[in-house]
C-alpha cells in the first residue's frame, strides 16, 4: 500500500480537484513536462482524465473506478495517467474536448481521453462504467482494447492521432475574415426565438442551462426594437429560474443548470460564473422592469457571494460541490416530517409556498421551489412572511455536512463576477456591493498580477499558470464596471495594461482576433483560438466590445482598430453558426449603438445623475464625469461641451451625434430611456 501512494503524485498539488484523487490506487500525475516525459521513455500511452471539484460525475467515476484496486492496477500497467483539474487548466481541457467532438461525441466531465505518449489524442469518451451496461463497454474493457490497439494496430492510432491533430490546428487558423452586418445581431435574435421554450422559458428542452448569452442578445434587441417577442423569452427564462429548483430559496445563489425541462430539478453544484452571469443578467432586465422578484433574488445572490464564496485575501472561490455525505444534493433537500419539526406552526404555509409534500418531488424528498407562482407577479408581502421560515431553516441547514468548497480563485471568473456586482451595485445603490467588487479587484490586481502578467489561478499562496485571454477579458470588463461605478481613474490604466498584454502576447496573425493562451505558456499540441462561448463568454467574443468602451474613454484610434479587426476576423464564423456566440454579437451591438454620457459639475451634485445612468435601461454605455474646465479628448462627439448655469449638466451621445444639455435630472432620466 505504501508503494502504491507513494506512485500517486497527487498529494503536493494545490487544486482540490486533484488533493480529491491523491489516495487513489492510480498512479496519477499532475500534467507536466515530467509526465509528458515519462510516458515518451515509457513507450505507453496516455489516459488523460480531466474534471473538477463540483463535478457529481467526477466524483462517480472516482468511486467504481479510480478507487477500485483491480481497475487501477490495469491503467497503472497499461498507461500513463495524468489528472487535469479544467478549472486550473482550462487551456488542455479546450484542447482535449474539441477533439472529442471532433469524433463525434457529446462533451462533458469528467472527460476521458487517450493520447499518444507525446501528448496527440486519438480516442476517448466521458464518463465509463466500471462494467458493461446497456450494451456498452465497461471501462477495464476499454483500457484493454485500447491498449490492445495501441500495440497491435498502431496504423489505426496514427490515423486518428493524425486527423484529430490537422483538424485541431485547423480550427485555430482558420480564416473566416469578413465584413459583418449591421443587422447580424438582429437577425440571430430573430431565430434564437424560434428554438426558445414558450412554456418553461430557456432553450427547448433538457437539460436545461441558464445561456445568459443569449438571453442577454435577446433583450438588447428588444431594449432596440421594443418588440415584446424578444422580451417575453428572457423574463420567462428569469421567472422560472428565479422561482425554480435551480435557485437556492433558503441560501441564495444559482446552481450550475437543472436537468429537467422545468428548471426544478438541479445539478445542485453552485459555480462562481453562473451566480456572475446570472447576477449581470437580472440587473441588466431589472433596469427596465423594476421587477421585485428580480431585485430580490439579486441581493439574495449577493448576500451568498458575500457569506459562502470569499476565499483568503477577498477574491471569489470557484465553486460549491453538488454532493454531500456521497450524495447529490444531500445538503439541499428536505422532508416535510423536517419542516413540520422545524417551524412547527409556520410549517404549513412554508410547505404550500415551496412545493413541500409528504411524497416528496425529487427521489422522495422535496426541491424547494416556487414554480407554481413562476408566471405571476412576485407576491412581496408574502416573501417577507416567509422570511423568518427561510432564515430558520437555513441556520439549521448549516448544521449539516456541508458540500465540499474549492476555494482557489480564478482570474476570469473573478473578472466576472466584480464586473456584475460592481454593475449591481451602481444600479441598486448599494456602496457595500460596490466594495465587495474593489476588494476581489483589489486581490486580483496585488496577488495575481505579477511582473505585469496576470495570472489564471490563486490558492494557498501559490500561483499557477499565465492568464487565459478570457482572464484578461473579464479583469478589463470588471476594471470598466468599476470605473463607470466609483470614477476612478486607475481602473482604466489597469484595463489598459492588460490591453496591451494581450496584444504583446495573445494576438494572432495574420488571421486576427486573440489565442486563449500566450506564446510563453507551456508548450501544447496547438495554440486554441476560438470565438465560441463555453460555459463562460470567450474572449474573442467580449473584447470587442471593451476595446469600443476604452476607445469612448480614452479617445486611443488602436482601440477601435483592433475591436473592428476583431469583429471581421470572425465574421464569416457569426454567418455560419452564431448559436454560440453571443458576446460576439452583444459586441457587435455595443459596437453599433453604445451610448456615451458626460456629466460636468462638481462630485456630489453629480451622484443623482450617475445613479440615474446606472438604473436606465440602456444595453451598454460610458460615462465620463468632468469638472467644469475639463474636456474630452479630441475624437469625443461631446468634445467642447460645457456646463450650463452652474447645475450639473448632461449630455448623452449616440455616434457623432449629442443631446441638448440637460441639467433637470427627470428630464435626463426621460432621455435616457429614449437613448436605448
Amino acid at each position: 500500500m505504501t508503494q502504491t501512494r507513494a506512485q500517486n503524485q497527487l498529494a503536493s498539488q494545490t487544486s482540490p480537484y486533484l488533493l480529491q484523487h491523491k489516495d487513489n490506487p492510480v498512479h496519477w500525475r499532475p500534467w507536466g513536462p515530467e509526465a509528458l516525459a515519462e510516458a515518451k521513455a515509457s513507450g505507453k500511452p496516455i489516459l488523460l482524465s480531466v474534471g473538477y471539484a463540483a463535478c457529481h460525475w467526477c466524483h462517480v467515476m472516482a468511486h467504481e473506478s479510480f478507487e477500485n484496486p483491480e481497475i487501477a492496477a490495469l491503467m497503472n500497467d497499461r498507461f500513463i495517467n495524468i489528472k487535469v483539474d479544467r478549472e486550473e487548466r482550462p487551456d488542455i481541457d479546450a484542447i482535449y474536448m474539441s477533439a472529442l467532438h471532433m469524433l463525434g461525441e457529446q462533451g462533458g466531465w469528467p472527460l476521458t481521453m487517450f493520447l499518444t505518449p507525446d501528448g496527440e489524442p486519438f480516442w476517448g469518451g466521458t464518463y465509463f462504467p466500471p462494467e458493461p451496461r446497456y450494451g456498452r463497454p465497461g471501462f477495464p474493457q476499454i483500457l484493454q482494447e485500447i491498449s490492445r490497439i495501441f500495440r497491435e494496430e498502431p496504423q489505426k492510432v496514427d490515423a486518428n492521432r493524425t486527423a484529430l491533430t490537422k483538424a485541431l490546428q485547423a480550427r485555430s487558423l482558420k480564416d473566416a475574415r469578413g465584413t459583418p452586418p449591421p443587422d447580424l445581431a438582429a437577425r440571430v435574435a430573430g431565430k434564437l426565438l424560434q428554438v426558445m421554450d414558450a412554456q418553461n422559458g430557456g432553450i427547448q428542452g433538457a437539460p436545461k442551462f441558464p445561456q445568459t448569452g443569449i438571453l442577454t442578445l435577446l433583450w438588447r434587441n428588444y431594449l432596440h426594437t421594443e418588440d415584446e417577442a424578444f422580451a417575453a423569452p428572457v423574463r420567462k427564462a428569469l421567472d422560472h429560474m428565479c422561482e425554480g429548483g435551480i435557485y437556492d430559496h433558503l441560501g441564495g445563489g444559482f446552481a450550475r443548470y437543472s436537468v429537467d425541462a422545468q428548471w426544478l430539478v438541479p445539478h445542485f453544484e453552485k459555480m462562481l460564473y453562473d451566480n456572475a452571469l446570472l447576477l449581470d443578467l437580472l440587473t441588466l432586465v431589472w433596469r427596465t422592469t423594476g421587477d421585485a422578484r428580480y431585485a430580490a433574488r439579486i441581493e439574495e445572490t449577493v448576500t451568498w457571494l458575500n457569506r459562502e464564496m470569499i476565499a483568503d485575501g477577498g477574491g471569489f472561490a470557484a465553486s460549491l460541490d453538488a454532493d454531500s455525505e456521497g450524495e447529490e444534493g444531500k445538503f439541499y433537500v428536505w422532508s416535510a416530517a423536517e419542516i413540520d419539526a422545524a417551524l412547527g406552526e409556520d410549517a404549513a404555509l412554508f410547505k404550500q409556498a415551496y412545493d413541500i409534500s409528504p411524497a416528496g418531488n425529487w427521489e422522495g424528498k422535496s426541491i424547494p421551489n416556487r414554480l407554481h407562482a413562476a408566471d405571476a407577479p412576485f407576491d412581496t408581502t408574502l416573501d417577507n412572511e416567509l422570511k423568518p421560515s427561510r432564515a430558520a431553516l437555513l441556520a439549521l441547514r448549516e448544521e449539516r455536512v456541508r458540500p465540499g468548497w474549492d476555494d482557489k480563485v480564478l482570474s476570469d471568473w473573478n473578472g466576472l463576477a466584480i464586473a456584475a456586482l460592481a454593475r449591481a451595485g451602481a444600479a441598486f445603490e448599494r456602496r457595500d456591493w460596490v466594495e465587495l467588487a474593489q476588494r476581489a479587484f483589489n486581490f486580483v490586481t496585488g496577488t495575481m498580477y505579477v511582473g505585469g502578467r496576470l495570472f489564471h489561478s490563486w490558492r494557498q499562496a501559490k500561483l499557477q499558470h499565465r492568464a487565459m485571454a478570457d482572464g484578461l477579458a473579464a479583469m478589463i470588463d470588471a476594471a470598466l464596471a468599476l470605473f463607470k461605478a466609483t470614477g476612478a481613474r486607475a481602473y482604466i490604466e489597469q484595463a489598459e495594461a492588460w490591453v496591451e498584454e494581450l496584444d504583446t502576447h495573445y494576438w494572432a496573425e495574420p488571421q486576427g482576433g486573440y489565442y486563449f493562451t500566450p506564446n510563453d505558456a507551456d508548450a501544447l499540441i496547438t495554440r486554441i483560438r476560438t470565438v465560441q462561448d463555453d460555459a463562460t463568454p470567450a474572449a474573442n467574443g467580449m473584447l470587442p466590445g471593451l476595446l469600443v468602451k476604452l476607445h469612448a474613454l480614452t479617445g486611443k484610434l488602436h482601440y477601435l482598430e483592433r475591436a473592428d479587426q476583431i469583429l471581421a476576423a470572425f465574421a464569416g464564423e457569426a454567418e455560419q453558426n452564431a448559436f454560440p456566440l453571443a458576446s460576439f454579437l452583444v459586441s457587435l451591438d455595443t459596437r453599433l449603438n453604445l451610448v456615451q454620457i458626460v456629466l460636468i459639475g462638481e462630485g456630489d451634485a453629480l451622484a443623482p445623475f450617475r445613479a440615474a445612468a446606472a438604473r436606465a435601461p440602456l444595453g451598454d454605455y460610458v460615462l465620463e464625469e468632468l469638472a467644469p474646465g475639463d474636456d474630452l479628448p479630441d475624437a469625443h462627439p461631446a468634445k467642447g461641451k460645457t456646463q450650463q448655469e452652474g447645475k450639473p449638466t448632461a449630455y448623452i451621445c449616440r455616434g457623432d451625434t449629442c443631446s441638448l444639455p440637460v441639467t433637470d435630472l427627470a428630464e435626463f432620466e426621460k432621455q435616457l430611456g429614449a437613448a436605448r
